[in-house]
């Protein structure tokens, strides 16, 4: 079995349709996939009906990545399994998505006090339904004022830059007991990649399990070994399942792909995410 449970799409910060994602799982024979945009589910219908039409067995799981605030930290919860059709799901979505719109026309116009640009017409023709800074960053590239993302992030849309806003995300326990509430499971995404010391992070994975999470992942995209192992025993110890996902995003970057992470640590099978009571075969 060859799963990918975090990858996104152009509906949030991805660079492909969801139908583009359902194929590149098929090329290389994933059996379950789920597509976690950032505070967005919109891509979730337009997969269906491209699994439907290529008549393949890849099997579909809804997913979501909810942005959250723990102690001043923004961290990334995924929902899978859950009910699209939730209300409570949609409404906690529906004000993420107006908060990330709010957010970026505060930097819309601190931009336009620096020159003629208009940063919201570019935004408004995209598909986004989560607008993020990595759209900001890719505005700035285009218009000359960064060299790429990294410089866009580091000079102007980071701590200190004249673009920052704060963000003002959910809590984690909100987010956390909208997806069980929804027939979800809690996952919490990329642990290793938060700037937090180990003591922190063991408190997040605690406080994330006392709040109702069941999973969170220790193989991702680019993680190396040790970090992967460090994880799985985190995982282990809280009672936590261990999930996997590539976070892919762009077929342009090609140390990634739809499918690729490295697999879980031997003995860490029998709590894959898989062994859940809620995962349908």
């Amino acid at each position: 079995m060859k799963i990918d449970l975090h990858c996104h799409s152009h509906y949030s910060d991805g660079k492909h349709s969801p139908g583009f994602l359902v194929q590149l799982a098929i090329e290389n024979r994933v059996s379950h996939l789920a597509i976690t945009d950032h505070d967005c589910i919109a891509g979730i219908s337009e997969a269906v009906i491209e699994v439907e039409k290529s008549k393949s067995a890849l099997k579909l799981i809804s997913g979501v990545e909810i942005s959250c605030d723990w102690e001043g930290s923004e961290i990334h919860v995924l929902g899978l399994w859950f009910n699209p059709r939730d209300r409570h799901i949609g409404e906690l979505l529906s004000l993420q998505q107006d908060k990330r719109r709010r957010r970026v026309l505060k930097m819309h116009e601190l931009l336009q006090s620096q020159g003629d640009y208009d940063l919201m017409a570019y935004l408004n023709t995209l598909p986004c339904h989560a607008l993020s800074r990595s759209h900001v960053a890719d505005y700035l590239v285009d218009q000359g004022i960064c060299k790429n993302r990294q410089k866009a992030f580091k000079t102007q849309l980071g701590n200190g830059g004249c673009l920052h806003v704060e963000a003002h995300w959910c809590s984690l326990e909100q987010a956390i007991t909208t997806i069980t509430n929804g027939g979800g499971i809690a996952v919490l995404a990329h642990p290793g990649r938060y700037p937090l010391g180990k003591h922190r992070l063991q408190s997040l994975v605690a406080e994330f399990a006392s709040y109702g999470g069941e999973a969170m992942e220790v193989s991702y995209g680019n993680i190396d070994p040790k970090t992967r192992r460090q994880l799985a025993d985190l995982a282990a110890s809280n009672s936590l399942y261990a999930s996997i996902g590539s976070d892919f995003h762009d077929a342009a970057a090609h140390w990634t792909t739809i499918g690729k992470a490295p697999p879980l640590e031997n003995g860490t099978h029998k709590n894959a995410i898989w062994a859940h009571p809620g995962w349908q075969s």
